[in-house]
């Protein structure tokens, strides 16, 4: 491809992204191929030659695009919001183009410099403790792939540290103990797999009604951990569950964790970014106590994936568990003390140029924008919960104090869980809408995440009635 084909076929392309954004309503919500569809429309073996660009763009319409679940689609109430916007396509486009490899800071600088701006821009744009800026004395921050790879990061720092920074053995990490209640995350018990701690090492601390962590129980635990002759070391605290968005008491959960030295990691990847509307900076209640915060801008600010945000407040001891420095990406810039070498507060070494997307959205989409956005989702929320309310069919099983509202029907064949599954069932084969189903002390529920950059009431609203229609047989 030369450079004039490029540039011709790269104003197609995004003329392509354009339409079907813009026209993404009308298509079915979720795809309805069956498993090896999609390989079967294409080509068993490589093309020998070159194909035209435009046969190219016609199967992504023809093949692609039917097995495409449209996230983007203002009806796609499923699983977390992940909504995207043009200046953070425009981002992606711009590292993709200069395609940097960002490992350390000496391999591209802007890379590095940007990405460390952006940590401090949104420290300050979320209401974020001054301790987790790249200016403080001991914390910063790094753009992580996912919420995941944060949460066995902090898991690497904690385990360092409570192995007295042992950096060849890590110490012994038999009696190594972590703590979250049963509506944390999935990657926890993963990522303690991955530490070589095991998912048996977990103890899931009971939680409250609402769904949210009892700090006292986790007291209680941690003391009797210790008289078996364990070392508690790591306790994640979510601010926005996924299954039902409950939020953990940090302020309680925080000073146990400082009084017996375990490492206070705080899960806020769904609703974290709700603090850039200053009404909802309750959300970091408590943050100043946690050693390490992650948010994701890649669910609910029109950032594309992937770019998850992650801070410590000790940064020694994350770039204890994970720097690694052979010779050959050795810099007197990083050893100086001068630049950070990202590679060392990551998993992986190689690292793409993810802060351009931020930064495209700040600048050209505009805060002010997600803002809005936040705002008009949380409405929408609180207005189906009205209506949810006033069917005595329905029954809300959780808190909604964000854009999550978790319902199931109170009674139905054989009884209310098989009913609210076939509830879901129905509505999603409609097309007209895409919902998760999800558990909640025994009770199956219907989640309805209300996330998407053009979702509106009209959406919404149509949603609800449909679950009305589908309740009436």
């Amino acid at each position: 491809m030369t450079p004039d084909e490029f540039r011709v076929h790269g104003h197609a392309l995004i003329d392509w992204i354009a339409e079907y954004l813009e026209g993404v309503a009308r298509h079915s919500v979720a795809s309805t191929v069956q498993p090896g569809d999609i390989r079967a429309a294409l080509p068993e073996h490589p093309p020998t030659q070159a194909e035209s660009f435009a046969d190219v763009l016609a199967d992504l319409d023809r093949v692609v695009l039917a097995g495409i679940t449209h996230w983007q689609h203002p009806s796609f109430m499923a699983y977390f919001p992940a909504n995207i916007s043009y200046p953070s396509i425009l981002g992606e486009v711009a590292a993709a183009g200069l395609g940097v490899q960002g490992m350390s800071w000496v391999t591209s600088p802007a890379c590095t410099e940007v990405e460390t701006l952006m940590l401090d821009w949104m420290q300050e744009l979320l209401g974020l403790p001054p301790s987790l800026r790249s200016t403080s004395t001991h914390g910063g921050g790094v753009i992580q792939g996912s919420a995941s790879e944060a949460t066995l990061s902090s898991i690497l720092a904690a385990r360092w540290r409570a192995t007295g920074g042992q950096v060849n053995t890590d110490g012994d990490t038999t009696h190594l103990v972590a703590y979250a209640t049963s509506q944390a995350h999935s990657s926890i018990e993963k990522g303690l797999r991955i530490a070589g701690i095991g998912a048996q090492r977990l103890r899931v601390v009971p939680h409250d009604e609402a769904f949210a962590m009892v700090p006292g129980e986790l007291e209680r635990m941690i003391a009797a951990d210790r008289a078996a002759g364990l070392v508690p070391f790591w306790v994640c605290a979510t601010r926005g569950t996924t299954s039902s968005l409950a939020f953990d008491p940090l302020p309680q959960i925080g000073s146990i964790t400082r009084r017996e030295g375990l490492w206070l990691h705080v899960d806020a990847a769904m609703s974290g970014i709700a603090a850039l509307a200053p009404e909802h900076r309750w959300v970091n209640e408590g943050v100043e106590l946690a050693d390490s915060y992650t948010t994701n801008p890649h669910k609910w600010m029109g950032v594309n994936f992937d770019c998850n945000l992650f801070w410590v407040a000790d940064r020694a001891a994350l770039l204890g568990a994970l720097s690694i420095l052979p010779e050959y990406l050795r810099s007197a810039a990083a050893e100086s003390g001068a630049a950070i070498d990202y590679r060392d507060w990551q998993v992986p070494l190689g690292r793409r140029f993810r802060a351009l997307k931020l930064w495209f959205t700040i600048r050209a989409g505009g805060v002010a924008e997600a803002v809005a956005m936040i705002r008009r989702h949380v409405a929408l929320t609180a207005e189906l919960a009205e209506w949810v309310a006033a069917d005595p069919r329905f029954e809300i099983v959780a808190p909604h104090p964000l854009n999550l509202l978790c319902v199931r029907l109170r009674e139905g064949e054989p009884d209310a869980n098989a009913a609210t599954d076939t509830l879901i069932s129905q509505a999603n084969a409609s097309g007209e809408v895409l919902l998760t189903r999800t558990v909640l002390d025994g009770k199956v529920a219907c989640r309805i995440s209300v996330g998407g950059r053009t979702t509106a009431a009209g959406d919404v609203r149509a949603a609800w009635e449909l679950l009305q229609r589908l309740a009436a047989g």
